[in-house]
């Protein structure tokens, strides 16, 4: 999962968990720590020898969590799959004038929804995708025609694969 910490952006992994004994993944470094979370929000961390007891305030339903640490507050976002998943849209062409439909990241296509030479307006669902557990929904970035469908249900596809092909209106 990806966690947004002020302005940064970190991919974290839960490697392994026994107890209160943690490894996790953080953006290729792996930490091995001892955590205890109590629920009043004290958190205790072993961490190589050293201590760490930041404060944790977390709001019922939401994925924000403001920590304390050393006189120091951390505003950190937990980032689900979606919100990921639309970066990588973003950077792969989707939002933009071109016209492909590429796979963000490996993928099943759970749902073609359209077929070829069919018309489609703005934020229309085209497919639904799965990755990392989540399904998400891609959609008509703007006003178009469905010129070529490249997958069917069930397609396992890979990062910036050719999915579909649009042509857009004027």
């Amino acid at each position: 999962m990806e966690i947004k910490i002020g302005d940064r952006l970190a991919e974290v992994t839960l490697l392994s968990k026994d107890g209160n004994k943690v490894s996790v993944d953080v953006d290729g470094r792996i930490f091995n720590v001892d955590i205890c979370i109590f629920s009043n929000g004290q958190c205790s961390i072993l961490h190589n020898g050293l201590s760490y007891n930041p404060f944790i305030v977390h709001e019922e339903g939401s994925k924000h969590y403001a920590v304390s640490l050393n006189y120091s507050r951390y505003e950190i976002d937990m980032l689900d799959s979606q919100a990921k998943y639309m970066r990588m849209r973003k950077r792969s062409g989707l939002e933009n004038a071109d016209n492909r439909v590429t796979a963000p990241m490996p993928s099943k296509v759970i749902k073609v929804l359209v077929k070829e030479g069919q018309s489609v307006k703005k934020d229309e669902v085209l497919m639904v995708l799965e990755a990392m557990k989540m399904q998400s929904m891609v959609k008509a970035p703007k006003d178009c025609r469905v010129m070529k469908v490249s997958c069917a249900d069930n397609d396992s596809v890979m990062a910036n694969q050719e999915l579909m092909l649009l042509e857009f209106e004027e």
